[in-house]
């Protein structure tokens, strides 16, 4: 059952009644915004996948290296009786 072309411009009829000439075309900005956004993402998307990633770099010595002024700590026995 498919629609005729009397079928849809008298469901286009009602819709125009029901919601106003205002409200279709600022549901069909919206809808158009909404593309537009979607896109644009897309667009971004691909760009990023296609610029290497940034590594986050900080000087070699200080996360190679111990820190020689920190005092090593003890281990604790204890097993030890004091008695």
């Amino acid at each position: 059952m498919s629609l005729g072309p009397w079928q849809l411009i008298i469901i286009a009829l009602v819709i125009l009644v029901l919601f106003g000439r205002g409200r279709i075309s600022e549901m069909m900005g919206d809808f158009g915004k909404g593309i537009k956004s979607f896109k644009q993402g897309m667009t971004e998307e691909a760009d990023s996948a296609k610029k290497p990633a940034r590594q986050i770099e900080g000087p070699a010595d200080a996360a190679s290296a111990p820190d020689a002024t920190k005092p090593e700590a003890q281990p604790v026995d204890r097993n030890d009786n004091a008695n």
